[in-house]
């Protein structure tokens, strides 16, 4: 009997330990989500990132004016901030200087490496009759090291549009989602040393919008066509 027993007896002890790690986890989630709502001075402090984001990617936040109208950081809503699992793994940037995506790439201020937003959404490369988009998003830094960082993934509810080195460990990330209501501009900021992303959401939405249509604007050496997902 107490064999038969002793599976149950297992698959109880593994669903404890998963839901007290899952318990766990979402409760430093709700602590650091709550420590920097409190923090009203750090907040303010990404908002000025923001702005200096919006006043370097004038194009994306004119493209968003002409869909929502005027807007600056006061707009963008913190929604939370989380760990990145970084998924590290040996790669080095396979986006060279014949790619019609090089242009677009990121360098870091300092030398170690490229951050990507583009290369996982925009299938461009050689040989290929149109340029298309995927369905997914990610946001990706090549070190100089050669090893090859995923830091912000997005199913096809949404898409990263632009992208700013702020300082050596701080990444600003422009882009969207899709809700029920509309399209809604968003913001993340990626913190490179502490693996940790803050995500801000406007608090407007627009109806209707052409999804491909900023990267459309800026991806000139891109012909993406009529047909971009």
């Amino acid at each position: 009997m107490s064999a038969l027993k002793l599976p149950y007896y297992r698959i109880w002890i593994m669903l404890s330990v998963v839901l007290t790690a899952c318990e766990s986890s979402d409760s430093v989630k709700n602590e650091a989500v709550a420590d920097l709502e409190a923090n009203g001075e750090l907040l303010e402090e990404m908002r000025n990132e923001i702005n200096i984001g919006l006043a370097q990617k004038s194009a994306w936040q004119k493209h968003w004016e002409s869909q929502i109208g005027r807007f600056d950081a006061e707009n963008f809503e913190f929604v939370t901030t989380d760990s990145i699992d970084a998924m590290e793994m040996p790669e080095r940037n396979p986006i060279l200087e014949s790619d019609p995506l090089f242009p677009y790439q990121f360098p870091h201020p300092e030398g170690n490496g490229t951050m990507d937003i583009f290369s996982y959404k925009v299938e461009a490369q050689e040989g290929l009759d149109q340029p298309f988009l995927n369905p997914d998003s990610e946001v990706i830094w090549y070190r100089a090291d050669g090893m090859k960082e995923r830091l912000l993934f997005m199913g096809p509810s949404g898409m990263f549009e632009e992208g700013l080195w702020l300082n050596a460990s701080e990444f600003l990330v422009l882009g969207y989602f899709q809700e029920d209501a509309g399209f809604r501009p968003m913001a993340w900021i990626i913190d490179l040393t502490s693996h940790r992303f803050s995500q801000f959401k406007m608090n407007q939405v627009v109806k209707d919008y052409a999804q491909e249509s900023y990267l459309d604007q800026k991806l000139k050496s891109v012909d993406l066509g009529s047909d971009g997902v």
